[in-house]
């Protein structure tokens, strides 16, 4: 919103630091700039200040939020990650990128990870409801999922389940759609063709309601991995191509041939087709419906792979 005055000084009334982001300019000179503050269940509210430079504290008491040494405040950037304010450190709305704040009635911080992010949370239980909209995943079309490391059976969070964040180590989530593409019996034409005219062997592929593709004996980087070559599967969402697949999976298991360890974020089995296949946690948060497709799939596996750690 962006409103001018009546005294003559040029000023706007408020300017929304939202929709100076959205339109990608610099904030104009006003009597009051609006963010938005989101409490521990993620409801937002407007706020204004006065300053287009507050601190923490400033932030705190605008909220309504006092004594303000009670509370815990935090930017959240474009890349959905927390970056803690302390009181009396400012925070210029004018070349940040956030508008948004999520306060807290607490001093201490709990660390976990979702979809390889690390974030710090303000209270020490957190549902599945609040966990999805921090994923930034539609809820309906999503689960999920606390990672159980050493081969046990990850855990489906519900939306009003609380996980307790206070115990020792950090909790790990993972988002993922909800597999029910019935129906898909065949690629799209674009995507068959691409596959065709590249050399690219493919099969489709159905475990119970789950449909997906299997690249076969994809090249894989000379001299990266383990093997030369592996089976890769990526599993078709309800909608695609509209909507974006998730991860990718290998068959055979791969290592980093440097460390002999498997890379970073790639050591969880999946299940398909009687076959244990390595989940690569590589989330795809950047499709563009009607542009996008295997051929972009493709790509992002060959880069995920060459850039392997």
């Amino acid at each position: 919103m962006q409103t001018k005055t009546t005294s003559g000084d040029d000023r706007f009334d408020v300017e929304d630091v939202a929709a100076a982001i959205r339109e990608g300019r610099s904030l104009r000179p006003a009597a009051l700039y609006r963010i938005v503050v989101l409490d521990d269940q993620l409801h937002e509210r407007h706020v204004d200040l006065s300053d287009p430079v507050p601190t923490g504290r400033q932030i705190l008491q605008a909220a309504g939020s006092r004594p303000a040494d009670e509370y815990s405040v935090y930017a959240i950037l474009t890349s959905g990650e927390f970056e803690d304010l302390r009181l009396d450190e400012t925070y210029d709305l004018r070349g940040r990128g956030a508008e948004r704040f999520v306060i807290f009635q607490t001093d201490r911080a709990f660390k976990f990870t979702i979809d390889d992010r690390q974030l710090e949370w303000g209270k020490p239980s957190i549902s599945g409801r609040v966990l999805k909209a921090l994923a930034g995943v539609p809820p309906e079309t999503y689960d999920v999922y606390l990672e159980v490391r050493g081969g046990g059976q990850d855990i489906l969070i519900r939306d009003g389940d609380l996980i307790d964040l206070g115990k020792p180590g950090i909790e790990r989530f993972i988002t993922l759609i909800r597999d029910t593409t019935e129906g898909l019996l065949t690629l799209p034409e674009a995507d068959q063709r691409y596959l065709s005219s590249h050399g690219v062997a493919f099969e489709m592929v159905s475990d119970g309601a789950h449909t997906g593709v299997i690249f076969k004996q994809l090249p894989l980087p000379s001299g990266k991995l383990n093997h030369a070559t592996a089976d890769v599967l990526v599993l078709l969402p309800p909608g695609y191509p509209d909507v974006a697949p998730d991860m990718f999976y290998c068959d055979p298991w791969l290592t980093l041939q440097s460390v002999g360890r498997y890379p970073t974020c790639a050591d969880q089995a999946h299940a398909f087709q009687g076959r244990s296949w390595q989940r690569w946690s590589r989330h795809n948060t950047a499709w563009r419906p009607g542009i996008d497709g295997l051929h972009t799939m493709l790509k992002r596996i060959e880069h995920a792979l060459a850039e392997a750690k």
